[in-house]
């Protein structure tokens, strides 16, 4: 079944985070309920994968001004159909940075997210379940910002805070430090 990979990956992640059961449980609920899983036409809700990049010291991450959020975020979207996460994330890092030097520090999950994206033009409110990977930049650091950003920034970690105080942003800052 094309779900099973990332189940699997999911069954990892539970026993590396069993504090983090509530959010796991219902991702892997919501995977099993929905075949359609990685569909963005899935209306209540649909896979996405995000890249958590850090720069080559390992000391900044990468974060994008969104565009349609109007916050910063680590870079990620939709699957659009395409099962293998790990794909989507350094398909997603490299549209929405333009660093081709990105290279994935582990295939395991980084952290899960469930989180309503609000009503936007004819798109009703919905859910993305969001799978993060953490990514690093091998040589280029230079970025380009796409159009689904109003800006990038290297971001020192002990800064963050400074950017952002979404909770999720900051439990991946503190996982950074186990991988």
């Amino acid at each position: 079944m094309h779900r099973d990979p990332l189940l699997e990956l999911i069954k990892s992640y539970s026993k590396k985070f069993p504090q983090e059961n509530q959010t796991i449980s219902e991702y892997t609920a919501f995977i099993k309920d929905n075949p359609q899983c990685f569909e963005r036409s899935l209306k209540k809700g649909h896979i996405t994968c995000a890249a958590w990049i850090l720069d080559c010291s390992g000391k900044r991450a990468l974060l994008t001004h969104h565009r349609k959020l109007n916050r910063w975020l680590q870079l990620g979207g939709h699957a659009d159909g395409d099962p293998d996460v790990h794909r989507v994330a350094a398909r997603e890092a490299y549209e929405e940075s333009g660093i081709s030097t990105l290279e994935l520090v582990s295939s395991e999950i980084m952290d899960l997210d469930i989180h309503a994206i609000p009503t936007r033009g004819n798109v009703p409110e919905h859910l993305h379940y969001d799978a993060r990977f953490l990514f690093r930049a091998t040589q280029n650091e230079n970025y380009q910002v796409s159009k689904e950003s109003h800006d990038l920034a290297w971001v020192d970690m002990k800064e963050i805070q400074k950017f952002t105080s979404e909770k999720s942003i900051l439990r991946m800052v503190d996982k950074t430090k186990n991988f």
